[in-house]
């Protein structure tokens, strides 16, 4: 019996930064609970953005073959999916917003063609900011539970990493990357639980 798999999607442009790390730090100590992890990242994506054609709404389908439908489709068969980004002007990266716009087909079939739906999936985010941003984390908050729920996944994991900014500051605080893997083993037994391969 294979187990379940959760995707982990880097939402930030830079390469090993900070949510990258903690993102690491989450996937390992799942995998080591005995999830089976797949790590993707938005910035490695070569994909169009949505121009708004409308085309989904009628077909359930993006007009657009790229990186991006293939990654939609891939998180749409996950068990579980996790987003790691850093805050950006309260927000989250271009990257990254830009490909959940090109999430509208998974809306649309919903709302709009009423295509059936599984239950929920187990999902979160990790939010990484330095904390100077006097209107916080609300919209990456909002923009990532908006991106989580279309997809089908409901969001049991809300993680802010507040106090990072230049590349490596995580490594200055040990307890951050503790936290992560505490998180990620937990979510990781939830996930094995509802899935019922735990035992």
């Amino acid at each position: 019996m294979s187990a379940p798999t959760l995707i982990g999607l880097a939402g930030s442009p830079r390469v090993g930064g900070n949510s990258d790390r903690l993102l690491d730090a989450f996937l390992d100590a799942a995998a080591a609970a005995g999830v089976a992890t797949e790590r993707i990242a938005a910035r490695d994506m070569t994909f169009a953005f949505c121009d708004g054609c409308g085309a989904c709404a009628s077909t359930g389908e993006c007009v657009h073959a790229d990186d991006a439908s293939e990654s939609i489709r891939r998180l749409e068969t996950a068990a579980a999916l996790v987003i790691a980004t850093p805050v950006y002007f309260a927000g989250v990266p271009a990257v990254l917003k830009a490909l959940i716009d090109r999430m509208q087909p998974c809306w649309a079939r919903t709302y709009r063609l009423g295509v059936p739906r599984a239950p929920k999936r187990p999902g979160g985010y990790l939010l990484v900011g330095a904390g100077g941003d006097p209107f916080g984390t609300h919209g990456a908050e909002a923009t990532l539970s908006s991106a989580l729920q279309v997809c089908g996944f409901a969001v049991e994991v809300r993680e802010r990493f507040i106090g990072l900014d230049t590349p490596g500051d995580v490594d200055r605080f040990p307890e951050m990357l503790a936290r992560a893997r505490t998180v990620g083993e937990a979510f990781a037994a939830r996930l094995l639980a509802a899935t019922g391969k735990d035992a």
